[in-house]
């Protein structure tokens, strides 16, 4: 990348719209701090994984394409999920083959970063510690660890952190259960794979839970709180950087 960047798009993800509007301000105040213009399309919707996951790939196309033809100017684009920043980077270029978009699909695959990733690799940003010391417990998605092999990045801006204990659960490298639809098509398996990372996560007498995917934090928070009403509190990786780097920090 260019070390002239000055303006990058901002790709929000659904659960992010819905359930975490917090994380993708932290996200947006993080990357306009470093001195970026954050372009947010106003046109911008789901990135079409759920029914790519589910073999409706008409579908997924049809969302592929309002993506494509949104996202157009040639400027990164940062998403605060390793999952749908995967369906946009990895996905996106053969689900278009054959497609009149296939072409910028493939340059928009180009363009598509994690947003921790970007964090550290892109702009390798420093971050100051202003909080009190606390211990953690970071949950690393499949996609994010697998797919888009960024684990290392929120985990190296976490570490910049001197205040700040990182754990990571027993069998850290395992599925928390949630998947998307894997959830719903295979509620009973899906239970039993955030019970087990329930229990890693607890054992690690963390004071908050963090991920940088919105789906694995709703999934392993939701089960937490359903087995103890006084559970630990989650946040999303941004928003935790963000207020551990403010004035507000504790």
């Amino acid at each position: 990348m260019s070390p002239t960047i000055d303006r990058v798009y901002f790709f929000g993800t659904c659960l992010i719209d819905v359930f975490y509007p917090g994380a993708g301000m932290a996200a947006i105040t993080l990357l306009e701090r470093e001195g970026l213009e954050v372009l947010f399309p106003q046109a911008q919707t789901c990135c079409g994984q759920p029914p790519y996951n589910s073999g409706y790939d008409d579908e997924a196309r049809t969302i592929a394409r309002q993506v494509i033809e949104t996202f157009d100017l040639p400027i990164p684009i940062i998403v605060p999920s390793g999952s749908c920043a995967g369906m946009l980077r990895k996905h996106y270029p053969a689900l278009m083959a054959g497609d009149p978009l296939e072409e910028k699909a493939n340059q928009l695959a180009t363009r598509v970063y994690e947003l921790h990733e970007f964090l550290h690799r892109v702009l390798n940003i420093t971050l100051e510690d202003q909080g009190k010391p606390t211990r953690v417990v970071m949950h690393t998605s499949c996609s994010a660890r697998r797919e888009m092999e960024v684990m290392d990045d929120g985990l190296s801006l976490l570490r910049q952190l001197g205040n700040v204990e990182v754990c990571e659960p027993e069998n850290a490298e395992t599925c928390c259960g949630f998947g998307g639809t894997f959830a719903v098509k295979m509620s009973d398996v899906s239970a039993a794979m955030v019970a087990d990372k329930c229990a890693a996560v607890n054992a690690t007498g963390a004071s908050t839970l963090l991920s940088s995917d919105c789906g694995c934090l709703m999934n392993i928070h939701g089960a937490l709180e359903h087995r103890n009403s006084d559970a630990m509190p989650a946040e999303h990786l941004a928003e935790f950087l963000l207020r551990r780097t403010s004035g507000d920090a504790s």
